[in-house]
């Protein structure tokens, strides 16, 4: 008994130890320390105390999670016990989410005079889920970072059968993303989170500000995962997204400790191939997760095409293509401002965001910061008009022989240059 309690002891301090280094290196890569430029002023005065405590947060998850490793429930329970532990979890995320929606909805109803009253109850049924989610959501989230590093350990990539860093995911309600470009081109220049809570006429306003102030272009937009540690995740009824958005932000902490990841900020190429290897693993070894431990979740495989003769085939009206429009905006938009036309560029991207609103696609604003955002996921064509670093990276991940392989050769990138070597190689 002691010898166990002394090994939880040390398992304790160990990882605590371990997470602590990897929140200061996580720490002094988001953090810059400039001279007080008058930009500097500027956001200061425009963010002031809408920016998110990024330490706070991280000194009471990183302390929440090594607590729980000490003793964690969910691994006492077998694999078909985790399983459902999960989905009860995501039913209450559920539930949760449509009470919201039916009461957001009784408020904002003009026929209804009294909605304190109308929403009484379901009121009280939504803290009541509250409660039931907080109680299980430590289980379901170590249950499904265990699964994920299952997966992992099975790719091979591991250290002494133990994944490092750890699979942590914490579901919380997360901050909103400043993000600003110059207008004469694309190009992210500052990430500023904002906390949570803020209302649509405060993104608004934020984006004004600083668009007016510095002559920037400026996007305030939700996101649905931060490469934190444990990595922050929205809370959604989505199972699948979760487990490739799990693997996703896993990824950025993998890369964290090698050149590649150390590197993401120092251009916006090493930031597309980072964001880009990240979607990629993501993608597979969630895909996996779902097959393995959820296969009621799981896309049917192609069926194979029978023999015999050809029928005939109606013909479905021309569906609307998002990517492929979104591929065209881009594209214009960097002839555009490759010619000095910025106004003109801008007004382009205005009449393509109702385009986009008509055909379905609810874009509040198009413009530089959009694409600078959106653009460095550049393994969804459209978005990075003519940029090749999203089809290089795939060229990569297609010469490997392994999922272990691709990581191992990516790791180690400084430059978009030693990528191209290595394709070539």
């Amino acid at each position: 008994m002691i010898g166990r309690m002394t090994s939880r002891i040390t398992y304790f301090v160990k990882w605590t130890w371990r997470g602590l280094v990897l929140l200061a290196v996580l720490m002094l890569l988001g953090a810059s320390f400039p001279h007080r430029s008058g930009e500097e002023y500027v956001y200061d005065h425009v963010i002031r105390s809408r920016r998110f405590n990024f330490v706070e947060w991280e000194v009471v998850a990183l302390w929440n999670k090594a607590l729980y490793s000490l003793a964690p429930p969910h691994a006492s329970l077998v694999d078909a016990e985790q399983q459902q532990l999960v989905l009860d979890f995501f039913a209450l995320l559920r539930e949760a989410a449509l009470l919201r929606q039916e009461i957001d909805t009784a408020y904002a109803d003009p026929a209804i005079a009294d909605p304190d009253s109308v929403t009484a109850d379901l009121r009280m049924q939504l803290d009541q889920t509250r409660e039931r989610i907080d109680h299980i959501q430590p289980l379901a989230e170590g249950a499904l970072e265990e699964q994920i590093a299952i997966v992992l350990v099975a790719h091979g990539i591991a250290t002494a059968e133990r994944v490092f860093p750890p699979v942590q995911l914490h579901f919380t309600p997360l901050p909103a993303m400043l993000v600003v470009s110059p207008r004469d081109r694309i190009e992210a220049i500052r990430f500023s989170a904002l906390e949570p809570g803020l209302s649509i006429q405060d993104w608004i306003e934020i984006e004004d500000a600083v668009a007016k102030e510095l002559n920037v272009s400026t996007l305030v937009t939700a996101i649905g995962g931060l490469a934190a540690y444990p990595a922050m995740m929205l809370e959604t009824s989505s199972l699948t997204w979760v487990a490739e958005t799990g693997a996703h932000e896993w990824t950025h902490h993998y890369l964290t400790l090698h050149p590649l990841g150390l590197l993401y900020d120092t251009s916006p190429e090493l930031r597309a191939m980072n964001e880009t290897v990240a979607n990629l693993v993501g993608r597979e070894i969630g895909a996996e997760v779902i097959r393995r431990f959820y296969p009621e979740f799981a896309p049917p495989p192609p069926q194979p095409d029978k023999e015999g003769p050809a029928q005939p085939v109606e013909e479905e009206p021309e569906r609307f293509n998002f990517r492929a429009e979104m591929h065209t905006t881009r594209i214009h938009v960097d002839q555009l401002l490759a010619q000095g036309k910025i106004e003109e560029a801008e007004a382009y991207m205005e009449d393509r965001r109702h385009f986009f609103w008509e055909n379905g696609y609810r874009i509040r604003k198009l413009n530089q910061a959009y694409f600078a955002f959106h653009g460095a996921y550049a393994d969804e064509p459209g978005q990075r008009g003519e940029d090749p670093v999203g089809p290089a990276v795939l060229e990569l991940r297609q010469q490997s022989a392994s999922l272990r392989d691709f990581l191992y050769r990516v790791r180690g990138l400084t430059s978009f240059d030693d990528l191209q070597q290595l394709i070539e190689g």
